[in-house]
């Protein structure tokens, strides 16, 4: 096991009710914005039930944040709070609107450009303190530090992290997730999934617990993911799936182990150039690298396919190509293509992908930084 550091100090606030909680959470001093996305709070009773919290807190609104949250966007959020003097985040929705207003969070004290926090990793020395109200289970951020922020004027999506952008709590109400369509719950199964998959499928590095940690994530997903399409208002499924996309992403299952994160850094280009969804990138990538990488990922692909597939018979190429195929149709069975070809002329787009990387120094990727931009261009050629 490699050496590690472990630090989370998010207050997770789990069960049905648990909204009515916030207020116990928030000085009661504080001037408090709730930022959320495009209004769906309004529609399932979230909204009101943040609004009856709040009661006796002195608290702004600022919504609108995008999917893919959008720079400009919140560059507005960020003058709101400076404007009003906000000393409070409380973002209510999924992990765009967490990741948005974390971005606020960070940019409203920023001395500079805060566009240098990602294109430069500039250093955030201070941040306004958020808490989350999660609506959508998927990307972890209500229990991370991390955050993925796109610009529509340079087509970029890129991320940043920072020890003061942990949210101070989270609540997570299963019951939110009730009226969530069939295409979000999808991509948060697949979004976690593939998050727990950068961290396990890499090289044995003597963390038989975080294997096991991150194979319960993985086999509860299998279980849990098509019942969560099948009966989105079943309260015992979609708690199990918001917890297993926390767990997935709050630093745990990674902690002494090798990481690899390449999927994401590719799948992050393609949103950027093609406006897939996060999750459905992933899901196209995935498959190729795996089958790209598979001697570098050998032992442990093997061990994925018996751990979690319990394929054990044939040759060991067999079962690894047994396992990443069984993969593959895990994803398809909830509706979810994995080929570029179901979402854009994608031809051209191994050379578009590997140029963008380029473009930005090239950097290997991968736990190995064995991942260069022309095998990208080999990945992606096999994802027509």
């Amino acid at each position: 096991m490699n050496n590690f550091s472990y630090y989370n100090p998010t207050k997770i606030i789990f069960g049905k009710g648990k909204i009515a909680s916030i207020a116990k959470e928030i000085p009661a001093e504080a001037r408090v914005l709730v930022t959320y996305g495009g209004g769906s709070i309004k529609r399932n009773g979230v909204y009101d039930q943040v609004r009856e919290a709040l009661k006796g807190h002195d608290f702004l609104e600022f919504g609108g944040i995008e999917v893919n949250p959008g720079y400009e966007t919140l560059m507005k959020g960020v003058e709101v709070v400076r404007k009003e003097a906000v000393t409070m985040l409380l973002a209510v929705g999924g992990g765009s609107v967490a990741d948005g207003t974390k971005f606020i969070a960070a940019a409203a004290n920023f001395k500079g450009e805060p566009w240098d926090i990602l294109s430069k990793q500039a250093p955030v020395k201070s941040a306004i303190p958020l808490g989350v109200v999660l609506t959508l289970p998927a990307t972890g951020s209500e229990s991370n530090s991390f955050a993925v922020i796109s610009r529509k004027a340079t087509h970029e999506k890129l991320a940043f992290g920072s020890p003061l952008c942990y949210p101070k709590f989270a609540v997570l109400d299963p019951e939110t997730t009730y009226t969530l369509p069939p295409v979000q719950i999808a991509n948060g199964v697949v979004d976690a999934f593939i998050h727990t998959i950068e961290q396990y499928l890499t090289y044995p590095a003597a963390a038989p617990l975080q294997d096991r940690l991150a194979e319960g994530v993985l086999l509860t997903l299998l279980e849990v993911g098509p019942k969560a399409l099948a009966t989105p208002n079943d309260y015992d499924t979609m708690a199990s799936l918001m917890w297993c996309a926390t767990l997935a992403l709050n630093g745990l299952i990674g902690c002494g182990v090798p990481q690899d994160w390449s999927t994401h850094m590719i799948g992050h280009e393609l949103t950027a150039a093609y406006g897939i969804d996060h999750a459905r990138t992933l899901a196209v990538v995935l498959p190729g690298l795996l089958r790209n990488r598979r001697e570098e990922k050998h032992e442990k692909l093997l061990q994925y396919a018996r751990q979690i597939w319990g394929v054990t018979d044939g040759s060991d190429d067999e079962r690894i190509e047994s396992a990443i195929g069984r993969t593959e149709e895990f994803f398809q069975s909830l509706g979810v293509p994995t080929r570029l070809s179901g979402y854009v002329d994608a031809v051209s787009a191994p050379e578009a992908i590997a140029a963008r990387l380029e473009a930005r120094g090239g950097n290997p990727l991968g736990e190995r930084a064995s991942i260069t931009p022309d095998v990208v261009r080999e990945i992606l050629a096999t994802r027509l």
